[in-house]
């Protein structure tokens, strides 16, 4: 197969790379996005997201679609509930509207982004199996089909484990102690309407003993649930997810004498997904490589209990984009301005979810919860 060249090729079309497209194209800087789904509708996104004004929105605001972000949100979205395990209310706040951080669904928020790229801009069914130097900045990526393609600008956007990283750093992900078992209730209000009374119409938090329930509505009526536990490494291969009902009775023994509206959100989940939460080092960092960089969770992968991954990772592809635009004929100059700041910034973020990791799952997790969203100050 005959190698083409890309002067810019983005590896991973998530929301950090999409948005990273989506900046150059508003600046006429053409890229191409190279992503190993089969196509845009390969697989549902999953999970609502808060959008955060000081950088998911400023991202959304760079890419000039934040009047179509705003048809996305959905409403009520920012409603919180936390429960303690014997069901009872702890904290039950109403949206207030005001916009600081609301919540839109992923695959909506994809999709925005995508509708926003001319077309071909995304290359579907690109499996990245290798990349190298090439030398003067320039890199070669291969690609499980056989075909190659040579950039000039190979920016990693491409998750955890990340093929691009290797490029510049040996660090990998490490297990934070925490897994996680996904799940959805589907058709929530006809189906599971004592799951949808208990977690309400947005965002809803139930902690103890180490363990507990992080869910959401979803805007198209379901209730997506993650089941959350401090756990070996190799707790979720002792469990067999293809035997709902085995895989079930496994997850809910971990929650004997809970309340049974909350473990009603395991035995009557319609799909069960077994996670294991990883994170980089804390202050992740590397030197200044020629012809290659990294945004997102390929740079700074973090727990999810600061809400920040996909509001930085949007930003830093707004960034990264917006300091190419400004550095015209330079990319070195571009891409040492745009990791300059991305370093203390993943830092800053990371510390802050490690942090909420111990408090959510130290022995008095809802104590501190309640403690920390009763005295917090209005956003």
């Amino acid at each position: 197969m005959s190698t083409d060249h890309h002067p810019i090729a983005i590896v991973g079309g998530g929301l950090g790379g999409l948005t990273a497209a989506r900046v150059l194209h508003v600046h006429g800087i053409e890229s191409t996005v190279f992503d190993l789904e089969a196509g845009p509708e390969a697989r549902t996104q999953g999970g609502m997201l808060d959008i955060h004004e000081e950088n998911g929105q400023q991202a959304i605001r760079a890419a000039g679609l934040h009047d179509e972000f705003r048809k996305i949100i959905h409403e009520g979205g920012q409603a919180m509930r936390l429960l303690g395990p014997d069901g009872t209310v702890h904290l039950d706040a109403e949206d207030e509207g005001d916009g600081g951080r609301p919540e839109v669904d992923r695959g909506d928020l994809r999709d925005l982004l995508l509708d926003s790229l001319p077309e071909g801009t995304v290359r579907w069914g690109r499996k990245v199996t290798g990349v190298r130097p090439l030398g003067d900045g320039r890199h070669e990526v291969t690609f499980a089909d056989g075909s190659s393609v040579t950039t000039g600008l190979l920016i990693g956007a491409d998750g955890a484990w990340s093929r691009v990283r290797p490029l510049l750093s040996d660090a990998v992900p490490a297990y934070t102690g925490i897994s996680f078992v996904e799940s959805d209730l589907y058709e929530a209000d006809r189906r599971h309407p004592r799951s949808a009374a208990v977690i309400g119409g947005g965002f809803f938090l139930c902690l103890g003993d180490r363990r507990g329930f992080l869910a959401h509505r979803e805007t198209d009526g379901s209730l997506h649930v993650y089941t959350a536990l401090k756990a070996d490494e190799d707790w979720v291969d002792t469990i067999d997810f293809t035997d709902h009902a085995a895989a079930k009775s496994a997850v809910l023994a971990h929650f004997e004498g809970w309340d049974e509206d909350l473990r009603g959100l395991v035995a009557h989940a319609d799909t069960l997904t077994p996670r294991r939460i990883h994170a980089l080092p804390v202050g992740h960092r590397w030197q200044r490589t020629r012809g290659v960089t990294l945004l997102g969770d390929a740079a700074h992968l973090m727990s999810p209990f600061a809400g920040e991954g996909a509001n930085l990772a949007m930003y830093d592809g707004a960034e990264l984009a917006l300091a190419l635009a400004a550095h015209p004929g330079d990319t070195e100059a571009a891409l040492t301005a745009y990791e300059e700041p991305l370093f203390p910034r993943g830092e800053a973020s990371a510390v802050e979810s490690a942090r909420s990791l111990d408090t959510m799952f130290g022995t008095d997790g809802l104590e501190q919860m309640v403690g920390f969203f009763t005295s917090a100050p209005a956003e």
